[in-house]
């Protein structure tokens, strides 16, 4: 697995060039990329959603399209539409900019819901339908979608059903002071963005992402993953927890994580540090818990101190020992 991690800390160290002391997003978004799963970013406007979008694009030499969502975008300006050509007599379809390798969905909580449904077929069959016609989408394939967390008015809220489609959900933040003033001082004459060269192949990304599959999970830590999510079901907190989903979202996750770190087995704390990112976004949060402002993350950070973790031992395998 030492190239797994060689390619990924080369891609990583590439993508820093533009969003500057974020490593730990950069690895998370990256872990889903591996997995073959999709990623919404959450956070305020200027944080670098759109360029570490751009960025990981440009760093693995896949397309790159960006759709700005509002509420007059129609399903068929995501997905394309059929048409007819007077000269041959036949329809032609016009592709839309979903048809591309890393596909950024911009603030996709503001367009409706009919519109934000077009993306769920894409996401989840890695495929589209226009006029009864199905299209195959590029692989590698990956979805970044943003929203703002913070302004609601005129926003669309994605449904439970689309918000479980994604693989996780990920929080940049303001950077620290430092990191700021590095910022400032790359962006005085040119953006690093404009500079920013191809590190790997999109061919040598899928090749990772069969390989990943490959990695040893221990029956003890696959019990470890069912009981989080399932105690997530029963946390008197949770009006709806996990689904099975995201059992298989945490698993694949912990596996791509373990292969980042150079490691060709999993271990409880792959398991830990994705479970925020992984499940949080799936918790529907009880009402009487909404009042008292508390949020999905600390209901996993709860859910974690709660269940018991699997403890080494000898042939990479685990026992369960009580913290």
């Amino acid at each position: 697995m030492d190239d797994i991690k060689a390619t990924i800390e080369r891609i990583a160290a590439n993508v820093e060039r533009v969003i500057v002391g974020k490593r730990q997003a950069v690895e998370q978004v990256l872990t889903a990329l591996l997995c073959k799963g999709h990623v919404l970013l959450e956070d305020v406007p200027g944080t670098g959603k759109t360029m570490l979008a751009k960025a990981i694009a440009r760093s693995i030499g896949c397309s790159f399209k960006r759709i700005q969502f509002t509420p007059d975008l129609l399903p068929s300006d995501v997905t394309g539409i059929s048409i007819f050509n007077q000269r041959t007599h036949e329809f032609e379809f016009r592709p839309g900019p979903v048809i591309a390798q890393i596909v950024l969905a911009d603030e996709i909580n503001r367009a409706t819901p009919k519109t934000q449904s077009a993306l769920l077929e894409a996401m989840e069959e890695r495929q589209i339908t226009v006029d009864g016609v199905t299209y195959p989408l590029p692989t590698p394939f990956l979805v970044l979608a943003t929203q703002n967390p913070i302004e609601y008015e005129g926003t669309f809220p994605l449904p439970e059903a689309q918000l479980d489609r994604f693989f996780m959900r990920v929080h940049l933040g303001y950077p620290a002071r430092n990191d700021e003033i590095a910022i400032l001082r790359r962006q005085r004459e040119a953006h690093p963005i404009d500079t920013l060269t191809q590190v790997a192949a999109a061919e040598e990304l899928v090749d990772l992402q069969e390989r990943i599959k490959s990695v040893y999970v221990d029956e003890l830590i696959e019990e470890y993953i069912v009981s989080i999510v399932t105690a997530t079901r029963n946390h008197e907190d949770v009006y709806l927890g996990a689904s099975t989903r995201g059992s298989l979202a945490l698993y694949r996750a912990a596996q791509a994580l373990a292969a980042i770190t150079g490691r060709d087995y999993v271990i409880p704390d792959d398991v830990k540090a994705l479970a925020a990112p992984v499940l949080a976004h799936r918790l529907i949060i009880s009402p009487s818990a909404r009042i008292r402002n508390i949020s999905a993350a600390e209901v996993i950070a709860d859910v974690l101190k709660a269940v018991a973790v699997p403890g080494a031992r000898a042939g990479r395998r685990f026992e369960r020992v009580a913290r």
